[in-house]
């Protein structure tokens, strides 16, 4: 068990991201920080939606770590969630370490009091049981998006910038 927990540990710190599939809801990619033996996560307005995955207080959830370099899948194990009160001394320590990994956050100085008023810190802990590698990919059909992929350039778009560089 104890081996088990170090892979999941050494596996979470090198990785920028975990896949986490809750009671409900698709299987998501979360950025984490893995800090005194969890994945402490944050989600809510203006930062990654968690609501829809059924990550409540006691709930029970898969995750799964990938390779940084390959992208592979690394370990596959059962976490805890916990809800981190705001204001407490867990919430504090786990809120230092999530804005020093928070990249491109908006409003910066005061990321802390948005959090504790809007956003859920998440603590993921590894129960001690892992799955094995599946021998199949896994592979899910993609979830629905408004986004779209690049469209081709149209046909009279080089003529037109050759034609605004001669002035």
């Amino acid at each position: 068990m104890t081996q088990t927990l170090a892979l999941i540990e050494e596996a979470a710190k090198k990785s920028a991201l975990l896949w986490v599939q809750g009671p409900t809801g698709p299987s998501r990619a979360l950025w984490h920080v893995w800090h005194a033996g969890a994945a402490l996560v944050v989600g809510g307005p203006g930062e990654q939606p968690v609501d829809d995955l059924g990550l409540a207080d006691g709930a029970v959830a898969k995750v799964t770590v990938r390779s940084k370099d390959k992208g592979g899948r690394l370990v596959t194990w059962t976490a805890r969630v916990a809800e981190l009160p705001a204001g407490g001394e867990a919430w504090g320590e786990a809120v230092a370490e999530l804005k020093g990994k928070r990249l491109n956050a908006v409003g910066f100085d005061s990321l802390e009091e948005r959090w504790a008023r809007e956003c859920r810190v998440l603590r993921l802990e590894p129960t001690g049981a892992s799955d094995p590698l599946p021998s199949t990919s896994l592979a899910a059909v993609p979830l629905p998006t408004p986004a779209t992929t690049r469209r081709p350039m149209p046909a009279a778009l080089p003529r037109l910038l050759r034609r605004g560089r001669r002035k």
